[in-house]
């Protein structure tokens, strides 16, 4: 199965209203990470790390490629009620996760550490507990696949030291493999065109809880 076939799988288990996580991690495992499915995708910032949006899933989920320079990482951050899937495709990831803040002005506690490596795949949801993800490599890029169940708008990033909040909203590197300029557009442009305007059009052109039953989502279109 090659990235369209993953893409297209995906659709079809959202094609209804009630969708089992566990057949989507499933889907995401049986993936073999292949750079000449996603290198299109795949572009980094010297500065940052990026979200290149691949797929919007109808308004269901969306599927993005993060890429990760040497030591990059994210903020410590929730997921605000959405079940996150992460998929790396090169190189590695190591995953923090931290229980939910209980006092004010406390440090946030650690509850695990897991090192991900090319094609593992990791779930995380708000009943988890919050997570940062970051590469460990001093030297070498990283690159995952991460979809979001659903879309991932907006989330809250913490201070480790003290469990401050701040409100942070998505924003996408690329969309489609496009850069995005944000100037004056809500959705982003790309070469001078509203980027929603091609949202639906792209597939058609080219978890596991921390217990072992299987957990069922509801997903409203």
């Amino acid at each position: 199965m090659d990235l369209a076939g993953l893409i297209a799988r995906v659709r079809q288990i959202f094609s209804t209203d009630k969708v089992d996580v566990d057949e989507v991690r499933r889907a995401m495992g049986e993936y073999k990470s292949n750079p000449d499915d996603w290198r299109h995708f795949a572009q980094f910032d010297p500065n940052k790390y990026t979200r290149n949006l691949v797929d919007t899933g109808n308004g269901k989920y969306n599927l993005m490629l993060l890429c990760w320079g040497p030591s990059m990482a994210s903020a410590i951050h929730d997921h605000t009620d959405a079940h996150c899937f992460v998929k790396i495709l090169d190189g590695a990831l190591v995953e923090t996760k931290y229980d939910w803040p209980k006092v004010e002005g406390e440090a946030l506690h650690v509850k695990e550490r897991t090192v991900y490596d090319t094609n593992g795949v990791s779930y995380m949801s708000d009943t988890l507990g919050l997570h940062r993800m970051e590469n460990p490599s001093h030297f070498n890029g990283a690159v995952s696949l991460h979809l979001y169940i659903p879309p991932y708008t907006t989330c809250n990033a913490f201070d480790e030291r003290t469990g401050h909040k701040t409100k942070c909203t998505v924003t996408f590197y690329t969309k489609y493999g496009c850069k995005v300029d944000y100037t004056g557009s809500k959705e982003g442009k790309c070469d001078g065109q509203e980027l929603k305007e091609i949202t639906t059009t792209f597939c058609c052109t080219t978890p596991e809880q921390s217990n072992s039953h299987s957990e069922t989502a509801v997903i409203t279109a």
